[in-house]
């Protein structure tokens, strides 16, 4: 079961730090109202074209508040698309959208914050300067927005570089200050395009615990990837598209659990074996471990039987796919629709 968080309970934010909090005068109104949403986004077979080119195709789906939420599928499947119709950047064909309560989502664009995939910072702006910039875009008082950056700052592990020059940060502190200035103005959903792009794992990491602190707090998160991983660590709901069309939509255990069970292998040796094995009907193979899906009827010891002395076997279990070996095993079968 997916937890609802209500902001009121988050305090304190990580570090120590204040919990993030609104600025506006009619923010505790505002979020009694949006706590009584029992979805934050609502899509109604919407669907998007450039020319001839069917980028979207009757996509619905219900966000809840409060909770993470993955656009997952290949490249050019028509996340980024769906994304900027949410925010107005781009405006539908046909369908409808709801956003915090409003078909009109150009009237609480001021309760969203938006990281897009094409992203950068101005290289010589201090971070405080360039978090409180971001602030004042969206209505904050040149002070407010400066004291709040700072706020921002230090409850994120980066009190220290409130002063310095954006050039002088990592890539992961830099995706840190580019979050942290999307969310400045205190928005109640949060969406982040391929926010993990280019990262290495301990960037993955620090970014993933900013998405996890601002579900913490009550936000409701969109991100999209196409690395399944980064879904399968976060995510309460998915939604896979493929070619514009909406393939799967759940929760996560939902989504697993609808496909086959599998066999996952750790092992040392040549792979290939798996290959050659009877009664296979897929294989996923990492190199060091494997998940094998199994003909119906196939008992998984035979398997284990064929296997004996043929790789090293560390690890024979039996569970539900991977996020992964699901994603694609339906791309792969909409292909050869």
């Amino acid at each position: 079961m997916v937890e609802r968080f209500n902001r009121s309970d988050a305090t304190h934010g990580p570090a120590g730090g204040r919990a993030l909090h609104g600025y506006r005068e009619d923010t505790a109104s505002w979020r009694r109202e949006f706590l009584s949403m029992e979805y934050a986004l609502t899509l109604d077979t919407v669907t998007k074209r450039f020319g001839t080119v069917l980028a979207v195709d009757g996509i619905s789906l219900r966000i809840p508040r409060g909770t993470i939420y993955g656009f997952l599928g290949p490249n050019g499947a028509g996340k980024t698309t769906t994304i900027r119709m949410i925010m107005s950047i781009l405006y539908p064909d046909s369908g409808t959208i709801e956003v915090l309560g409003s078909r009109d989502p150009e009237a609480v664009k001021d309760k969203m914050g938006y990281l897009p995939e094409e992203k950068g910072l101005y290289k010589k702006m201090t971070t405080r300067d360039i978090v409180a910039y971001f602030g004042k875009l969206k209505g904050m008082s040149g002070t407010a927005a400066r004291r709040r950056a700072a706020e921002l700052l230090a409850s994120f592990g980066l009190g220290e570089w409130v002063d310095r020059k954006c050039e002088a940060l990592s890539k992961g502190m830099g995706q840190k200050v580019q979050i942290l200035s999307t969310i400045i103005h205190d928005p109640d959903l949060v969406i982040l395009d391929e926010p993990f792009s280019g990262l290495d794992p301990v960037n993955v990491e620090l970014v993933r615990d900013v998405i996890l602190e601002m579900k913490r707090q009550g936000r409701t998160v969109i991100f999209s990837t196409h690395v399944m991983e980064q879904a399968e660590q976060i995510c309460d709901y998915v939604l896979l598209i493929n070619r514009g069309e909406k393939v799967l939509d759940g929760t996560l255990a939902d989504v697993r659990a609808a496909g086959d069970k599998g066999i996952v292998i750790d092992y040392d040796g040549d792979g290939a074996v798996f290959h050659r094995l009877r009664g296979i009907a897929s294989v996923s193979n990492a190199g060091k471990r494997a998940e094998l899906f199994l003909s119906d009827g196939v008992d998984p010891q035979d398997i284990l039987a064929q296997l004996v002395g043929k790789v090293r076997i560390r690890r024979f279990d039996m569970r539900e796919p991977s996020l992964h070996e699901v994603f694609i095993r339906t791309v792969k079968g909409e292909a050869n629709a």
